[in-house]
């Protein structure tokens, strides 16, 4: 009995160290990127002896023909918005579609979104721009029809998922059905929708770098100079920078979602 008691402490003591480790861990990674994200957009000069072997025939190895922390803020702000818009639209689409008046139209709706996604967002920049001219605008409505797929899917996955044992209960109490769509359903949906979201976001801040082909300000900007002066230099500092931001956008948003998810679903304490 003593045995199997000191064992379980064992591997209790273990399974707590190992979860301690891991937290840490990822604490670590997150400060690295964080720190590499910083030094690289408002201190790039500090990097120039590793991005110089990447730049040939005496081409510059730092991007400085504007500033990169400018236009990291711009690329931010586009993605910000295209995601946000995106997301209201594809939440209230999803929303509509799980609700008895708006069933029969999910074929229709599934259909349209998924052609947002499959179209490509240059064929959309190309169409957009007779319309709307160069800038901002055509690239947000690129990345809105290109983001609303994942959202759109992930509303429906996490509404259709919601346990019927709580809508029931929540009637019961005589909750509306608005209520019971506000106060039950899309509180215990949220972890699914926000993963979603997540995806889109992370999908935007990867195809935002094309908006530098219409005019838009971006840290495609950084990219595309790379490609036409062929700068490997450029290139990869450009797209260090938008992976960095898209793995720190993402892990932020995965923490938010855990600290503010109902209790129950996916909150851990002490969890990262």
């Amino acid at each position: 009995m003593t045995r199997a008691m000191n064992a379980a402490s064992t591997a209790s003591t273990t399974a707590t160290i190992g979860a301690a480790s891991r937290r840490a861990g990822v604490a670590l990674a997150r400060v690295a990127a964080l720190a590499a994200l910083a030094v690289l957009v408002a201190r790039p000069g500090w990097l120039e002896p590793l991005f110089a072997p990447f730049a040939d025939n005496g081409a510059p190895a730092i991007y400085r023909r504007a500033s990169l922390f400018d236009l990291t803020l711009a690329h931010l702000a586009i993605v910000a918005t295209a995601s946000a818009a995106g997301a209201a639209f594809a939440l209230a689409a999803g929303i509509f579609v799980t609700r008895r008046a708006g069933a029969e139209f999910l074929p229709v709706a599934r259909s349209v979104v998924h052609i947002g996604q499959t179209f490509p967002p240059v064929a959309v920049l190309a169409l957009a721009v007779p319309a709307v001219g160069f800038g901002v605008k055509p690239v947000l409505i690129a990345l809105i029809l290109y983001g609303l797929l994942p959202i759109f899917e992930s509303t429906i996955a996490g509404l259709q998922d919601v346990p019927a044992d709580a809508v029931d209960a929540a009637r019961g109490m005589g909750m509306s059905a608005l209520q019971r769509l506000v106060w039950v359903e899309l509180p215990l949906a949220f972890p699914v929708i926000l993963n979603g979201i997540r995806l889109a976001v992370v999908i935007n801040l990867g195809t935002a770098t094309i908006g530098s082909t219409v005019a838009a300000k971006g840290l495609g900007d950084v990219i595309i100079a790379g490609l036409q002066t062929s700068n490997t230099a450029f290139v990869l500092q450009g797209g260090l920078i938008v992976a960095l931001l898209a793995v720190l956008v993402y892990d932020a948003l995965g923490v938010i979602g855990r600290w503010i998810a109902p209790a129950g679903t996916v909150r851990r304490e002490g969890g990262v």
